[in-house]
């Protein structure tokens, strides 16, 4: 069984004054949620071996806070999924090893709604920090993203 967790990054910072959309930082409720939901989706027992993450301010501050629930993940940062989907994800799904049993993928809206209603045949809603958590009975998560995935959760802060 193979399980993606798609998450959005934390609440940003619209006034910060980040001199472009990938430096935009995360405003203080986005830094509260953050290890919020990665706490909730470790209890619930849905904690990644490998994280994929766009390589934003906003994500990787996301994932900083993150982090320490999940001190065993490997993690990768990638400027792919900086306003990606569902190709991007597969893409970078070939690189994920075959015993990674619950991935964790990191990113933006709209691509990551569009992921996660395209894997579920659903529509689903994203808001900052949510976590919509997929699962699939294939083996690898190349075979996963090729079809359906079914809805188990979606995590709040």
């Amino acid at each position: 069984m193979k399980r993606l967790v798609v998450m959005r990054h934390a609440k940003s910072d619209w006034d910060a004054g980040a001199e472009t959309d990938h430096a935009r930082p995360l405003n203080e409720r986005g830094r509260g949620e953050a290890p919020r939901v990665a706490a909730k989706l470790s209890a619930r027992g849905f904690t990644p071996t490998r994280v994929t993450s766009s390589d934003s301010a906003r994500t990787t501050e996301t994932l900083e806070l993150s982090r320490p629930i999940w001190p065993t993940a490997s993690i990768v940062m990638t400027s792919t999924f900086y306003l990606a989907g569902i190709e991007a994800v597969r893409a970078a799904a070939v690189d994920v090893p075959a015993e990674v049993e619950t991935w964790l993928v990191l990113g933006h809206n709209p691509g990551w709604e569009d992921l996660a209603s395209t894997l579920a045949a659903r529509p689903i809603e994203l808001k900052t920090s949510w976590a919509a958590v997929l699962e699939s009975q294939a083996s690898t998560f190349v075979e996963a993203l090729s079809g359906s995935m079914t809805l188990i959760e979606i995590v709040k802060p």
